[in-house]
């Protein structure tokens, strides 16, 4: 990480997809990310069935198998350590089901140029004609728990499309395996008053496609987090970082 007094520059980043059985997808998703500024491309095959892993390689990208599929935010996990192993100074979070534009992955790197906020969340919530109610109706009310609860503002909390400055990770990390986790990291960021932003991106939903998260389970999971964090009844006291 290079700096000039507080100000942390990005001179090298990463982009990560964690991926379960998303052959049809991740080939084109790695090969349109290999094609934004350089970067490199990791992906984590989290105990895919069938050719993820091999379609990914071939397309260019870093390989990470689980031997099972152990959740996101277990592959999640596995994907920072290696990127900060290997120095890069952030990471982009891709999505491998190809709800995410990875040539939106500058949308990302312009908004840190510009306000050098260390967490920049997805945003699908200022279009979201092609949104499924229910999700649209969700991502609304985790927006408003999030807010009233943590005191931050995130239009669209479950977004897995994010920016993360590398430095910052350890201090944000979560027990999570599985959904949850991105949840959680929210949370704890805003504990320790590290700065979030949201970044405006496209709403894609495949027509037919089930997707692997389900809306009223991520709320449950939000509020489990949350709860975690401010049992009723009692105060929970935030570490201040200077970030």
């Amino acid at each position: 990480m290079h700096e000039t007094g507080n100000i942390k520059k990005v001179e090298s980043f990463c982009v990560l997809v964690c991926a379960h059985n998303e052959a049809e997808h991740i080939g084109g998703v790695v090969r349109t990310a290999l094609e934004q500024t350089p970067c490199k491309v990791v992906v984590v095959d989290d105990g895919s069935t069938d050719q993820t892993g091999a379609i990914a390689e071939a397309a260019g990208a870093y390989v990470l198998r689980n031997p099972e599929n152990l959740g996101k935010g277990a592959s999640l996990k596995r994907g920072f350590e290696l990127v900060r192993e290997r120095e890069c100074d952030a990471v982009v979070v891709v999505d491998g089901d190809g709800q995410h534009d990875p040539r939106e992955i500058s949308r990302f790197l312009d908004a840190y140029r510009r306000t050098k906020i260390p967490i920049l969340v997805g945003n699908r919530m200022a279009d979201t004609k092609g949104m499924p109610f229910l999700r649209k109706q969700t991502n609304r009310f985790m927006c408003r728990m999030l807010n009233r609860l943590v005191k931050i503002y995130i239009p669209d909390p479950p977004c897995g499309f994010r920016f993360y400055r590398t430095d910052i990770l350890p201090f944000i990390m979560s027990d999570e395996k599985r959904f949850a986790f991105e949840f959680d990291i929210l949370v704890h960021a805003a504990l320790r008053h590290i700065r979030i932003d949201s970044v405006r991106i496209s709403t894609i939903y495949h027509h037919g496609k089930k997707g692997h998260v389900a809306p009223l389970r991520d709320a449950w999971l939000l509020l489990q987090s949350i709860l975690e964090h401010f049992p009723i009844g009692k105060h929970s006291t935030p570490d201040k970082e200077d970030f």
